[in-house]
């Protein structure tokens, strides 16, 4: 029988707690079984070293000096968790830090099962992508700053609070660890704000993976690639956490694979990759170890009706491919609009005027095999 729950969020100096990384801000949420919340504590920890990605988290070596190391806040930590259901959003990453700094203290953090609102939005709440922040927008949850452990625990609170009805029986954690005499609590000086450069804005659109535990490597993947750079240190650490999650390689360079093909995707999303977007997207996929050619080319579907435009000497006759694109329900146009879905060329890279237009508008250009498969997808799927 549990107290309710413990909600909880850790912000860290990097991504793996066997890589010597430590909790540099932790908060805890208490809600009861009922959904409501009756409770919260937030406070900065001295991790005795370098804070790690300050432009993300956001926390002042000024503010992290004022604060308690976790030694004098872990009796105080332990009081709040103990009885209750642990839950966070993508669980696995704040348990195994949690987890490390009790053991530096000769405890162990035992939490059998916990409740992971990464899962339970996309089971629940229809989150097609694993971020916080795009589970908290399609649930209706206010989100905060982000990157800030007590306003990530507040939206992680708001998901469990919708999905309470459909939770069963989930064993609490259990721990003791004695009080601090004057244990405190130190707060942020200033407020963080959010990131605005292109990967961070792409995070809440990707999709969630089927590979189970994909989505707790890709989160934390999120967070070593929000500054588009991955330091040697930062590759051990996921090296660290995909040991953690039993992945071998190729299961890892599936889920590269897959992540740069979303981030393209979404980039896509508008009609058109910028120049920057693409250099953004080749420099993804030099640090993951993938290839990036077809992830810049568009993925192309037809749907009857939709406006085609041939260009250049195709090896059979354009009256031929016109005759078979009409059949198959397509409309051929012979000049490039915003409305064209395709453009079939001779040569995709063409430098006519029609590909140029299309080039201008976002529009596909393909190749006569490529149209080919095209007409097979449409003609499968009447």
């Amino acid at each position: 029988m549990s107290n309710g729950y413990a909600v909880v969020d850790v912000e860290t100096t990097g991504l793996s707690p066997g890589q010597h990384h430590r909790v540099i801000e932790v908060a805890v949420v208490h809600l009861d079984g009922s959904g409501r919340r009756t409770d919260e504590w937030c406070t900065l920890v001295n991790p005795r070293r370098d804070l790690g990605a300050q432009r993300v988290h956001g926390i002042s070596a000024a503010d992290a000096r004022r604060a308690p190391e976790f030694a004098g806040i872990a009796g105080e930590l332990a009081a709040r968790l103990s009885g209750r259901v642990l839950v966070a959003h993508n669980l696995s990453f704040d348990l195994r830090f949690l987890q490390a700094e009790f053991a530096r203290l000769g405890h162990e953090l035992a939490a059998p099962a916990g409740l992971c609102t990464m899962n339970l939005a996309g089971r629940h709440l229809g989150a097609s992508s694993r971020s916080l922040a795009a589970c908290c927008e399609v649930a209706g949850v206010p989100m905060g700053t982000a990157h800030s452990a007590l306003h990530d625990a507040r939206a992680s609170a708001g998901l469990l609070a919708l999905c309470l009805d459909r939770i069963g029986h989930v064993e609490p954690v259990r721990l003791t660890v004695p009080r601090t005499v004057n244990a405190f609590a130190v707060q942020r000086g200033h407020a963080h704000g959010a990131e605005q450069h292109f990967l961070a804005k792409l995070v809440r659109l990707l999709p969630r993976v089927e590979m189970s535990s994909g989505d707790e490597y890709l989160d934390v993947l999120d967070r070593a690639l929000v500054d588009r750079h991955l330091s040697p240190e930062e590759q051990d650490e996921l090296l660290e956490v995909a040991h953690a999650l039993d992945f071998g390689l190729p299961q890892v360079m599936e889920l590269h694979r897959g992540y740069l093909a979303a981030l393209a995707e979404a980039a896509w999303a508008d009609g058109r990759v910028t120049a920057d977007e693409e250099a953004d997207l080749r420099l993804v996929a030099s640090l993951l170890g993938v290839e990036v050619d077809s992830a810049l080319r568009r993925s192309v579907r037809l749907s009857l009706g939709d406006l085609v435009v041939f260009t250049g000497e195709m090896r059979e006759g354009r009256d031929v491919w016109e005759s078979r694109a009409l059949s198959a329900g397509l409309t051929v146009k012979a000049g490039v609009t915003k409305k064209t879905a395709v453009v079939i060329a001779a040569d995709p890279d063409s430098m006519s005027g029609k590909a140029d237009k299309a080039r201008a508008y976002g529009i596909p250009i393909v190749s006569e095999d490529l149209f080919a498969g095209l007409l097979g997808q449409l003609s499968g799927s009447r």
